[in-house]
């Protein structure tokens, strides 16, 4: 074979397959998660799918198109029919959309429930769930007797120093409940219980009573007290809490706010399909 034809075929060859700009650094990342992303795209539309399929769709080479499946496999994001050699979605994408689905619908179904109860007590109302290590106000109301002008939404707290967060943590599984007491608890105001002993006699206390009560552990002046919200299975699944000023709050104040907090989490749990 002269050169000029063996320099021809090998063009042909390599124009075979699509052709794919190199890519370095943070670029490089940013093109991958985009094409991770797509795969699992072209598997929602299409049931299940080929690498060649794959790769065709994508505009990349069959080894790109493969190790992209085999990371997405390894998270457990897509899995693979054996016998067939096609990709389908895996359950961690169950899992993720779940997670996603808790949160949209505690959000929809807890916005009557927090503005009832945020005009009943006059005071703010938030609905946390858990995110990692720290608790996540994801709705908030704002009672008439509201003096305060901080807004909760969207802030990460500590799970050991918030009403809310306490009841996050005391009803994990153990395992992971005491993986996140065994990091060091940061004080934050001299109120705070950062002893592992003390904190753990406090979450068996939350499950028996129900609520969870912090009186200036987060912030001096600040008092809150939240109890469980529950899924159609009786898991945990976010915690509704009530809070003001210390003044406002006296012991008696705070027995009342947890018994209405309560019956407020009782119905937004029911809304949630826990009861039935």
């Amino acid at each position: 074979m002269t050169g000029d034809r063996k320099q021809a075929d090998q063009d042909r060859a390599s124009s075979a397959e699509p052709r794919e700009r190199p890519s370095k650094g943070a670029a490089g990342s940013v093109q991958s998660v985009d094409r991770a992303v797509s795969v699992l795209e072209i598997l929602a539309r299409h049931g299940e799918a080929g690498v060649t399929e794959i790769a065709d769709e994508l505009g990349v080479h069959k080894s790109t198109a493969f190790r992209l499946l085999g990371v997405l496999e390894n998270r457990g994001l897509v899995g693979q029919a054996k016998d067939r050699g096609k990709y389908f979605l895996g359950a961690g994408v169950l899992r993720l959309a779940g997670a996603a689905a808790v949160r949209m619908d505690i959000s929809q179904e807890g916005g009557p429930v927090c503005r009832e109860l945020a005009d009943e007590l006059g005071e703010t109302v938030n609905i946390a769930v858990l995110d990692d290590d720290a608790a996540v106000n994801i709705m908030q109301a704002r009672g008439p007797a509201s003096v305060t002008a901080q807004n909760w939404l969207g802030r990460r707290t500590p799970l050991h120093a918030t009403s809310s967060g306490k009841v996050l943590l005391a009803h994990l599984p153990t395992t992971l409940r005491e993986g996140l007491m065994a990091r060091t608890l940061p004080r934050l105001t001299e109120h705070t219980v950062t002893g592992t002993v003390a904190l753990r006699g406090e979450l068996e206390a939350v499950v028996e009573k129900g609520f969870a009560v912090a009186v200036e552990e987060l912030e001096v002046g600040l008092a809150a007290v939240a109890a469980p919200v529950r899924a159609h299975d009786g898991k945990v699944i976010g915690a509704l809490s009530a809070s003001g000023p210390v003044y406002r709050l006296t012991d008696d104040r705070l027995t009342e706010l947890a018994k209405r907090t309560v019956a407020a989490a009782v119905e937004l749990s029911r809304r949630m399909g826990y009861g039935f």
